[in-house]
């Protein structure tokens, strides 16, 4: 009875907010920036704010700070929120609240990132576009989409373009889905960075310096980054030169990767098409710079590759950014693979190898190329310490549990 009782209360808490809940309307005009922040401090649960149609310059960011609403233009090229003038705030608009949905509208030429989300417990992001328009250049914001300390993050059917780090961008958060969304002209179209739990599918990532990345870091409350799924994708003709920010890690991955995993475990990778990079179409490597963070640990384990299609890749190596491109094409004497591994890993394994459960797996089709190097013959100046028999690398795919995160 008591249990029932809760259920009953729990029931009419939700009809009375939904009875309580408004629909707030904005359109542009005089003092749209104050009419807009104004409403978005206002609302309260169960409220939407619809954004009309129309394009709105703004001077500052805007913030959100209330939880379950829903803030909504009325199309994503038909509310258009540009802050090409921004003086103050280091984004467009910020989001600090919980089971909030964005729906059908743009932010343009932000000063800062276009939108950051933080410490959410349920974001949703739909229809959403964020774009720099001048162009690929280092002064753009770092981030497009840019969810951080976050939980149940779904990304879809958005489109982000000119970040001058990563277009979508989901960071030290946990059970995300980003899906059906387009990543065009970034440096990053698509990374998941220091994450657990996540999809990623059925985007397409072009023009990018770098397609997806995976990656991660070390000096960041959440490390170990983990069960990662990405597939259905298409990470193609990505052919930006890096224009990041000098300094920033992104800055050193080099201009036509397709698809890149860095340092993560628990990674598959299936079902994607990767085509015209011109560095490489995959690449699989440790975090090579220097740390004092004790308990990073910078190589990628339980990774696994299969029944993706390649597509023309090496073409045009990037040999002046970071050293991925310039040691694979040394190490390949410029025959560059489809997919290459560094084959690095701690100091014990590569003596007395890895744990079976650790290796990687590649299940492609034979004609795929491959390179892989073995660290200790390739500084003892061994005669052969490359390895290009992906045939080595045949394995037991054991397939990671699909995502599910909580939707409001």
């Amino acid at each position: 009875m008591k249990k029932f009782n809760i259920f009953c209360i729990s029931i009419i808490s939700v009809l009375l907010l939904n009875i309580n809940a408004k629909e707030i309307f904005i359109e542009p005009g005089p003092n749209e920036h104050e009419r807009l922040q104004e409403a978005m401090i206002l609302l309260q649960e169960g409220d939407i704010l619809t954004i009309k149609s129309g394009y709105y310059s703004f001077e500052d960011g805007l913030s959100l700070d209330v939880s379950k609403v829903t803030v909504r233009g009325e199309g994503m090229d038909k509310t258009i929120l540009d802050f090409k003038n921004q003086k103050s705030g280091a984004q467009g608009l910020l989001v600090t609240s919980n089971q909030v949905i964005l729906e059908n509208f743009s932010i343009m030429d932000a000063k800062g990132d276009a939108l950051k989300v933080i410490g959410s417990k349920g974001i949703s992001m739909l229809n959403l576009k964020t774009e720099w328009t001048g162009g690929p250049k280092s002064t753009n914001g770092a981030y497009g989409f840019y969810p951080v300390e976050s939980e149940d993050v779904l990304i879809d059917g958005c489109v982000a373009i000119g970040a001058s780090d990563a277009g979508i961008y989901v960071g030290q958060s946990k059970n995300i889905i980003v899906r059906n969304s387009v990543a065009q002209y970034n440096v990053a179209g698509i990374e998941i960075e220091n994450s657990y739990y996540a999809d990623v599918y059925d985007n397409l990532a072009s023009h990018n310096t770098a397609g997806i990345l995976v990656f991660d870091l070390p000096d960041l409350p959440q490390q170990g980054g983990h069960h990662i799924r990405v597939f259905d994708n298409q990470a193609i003709n990505n052919d930006t030169d890096n224009f990041a920010p000098e300094g920033n890690i992104v800055g050193e991955v080099p201009r036509g990767t397709g698809i890149i995993v860095m340092a993560n475990s628990d990674v598959e990778i299936f079902n994607n098409v990767m085509s015209g990079n011109g560095t490489v179409n995959l690449s699989i490597v440790s975090y090579s710079d220097e740390t004092d963070d004790k308990n990073y640990y910078p190589h990628p384990k339980k990774i696994q590759v299969h029944n993706n299609t390649y597509g023309p890749s090496g073409f045009d190596p990037d040999l002046e950014t970071g050293d991925l491109a310039k040691a694979l094409y040394e190490i390949s004497a410029g025959d560059m693979p489809d997919i290459f591994w560094d084959g690095v890993v701690p100091l014990s394994q590569m003596i007395l190898g890895q744990p079976k459960e650790d290796r990687l797996v590649l299940n492609e089709e034979d004609t795929t190329s491959f390179l892989t190097i073995s660290p200790i013959k390739y500084m003892l100046g061994f005669s052969s310490p490359i390895r290009t028999d992906i045939k080595e690398f045949e394995g037991k795919i054991t397939p990671l549990e699909p995502i599910s995160i909580k939707t409001f």
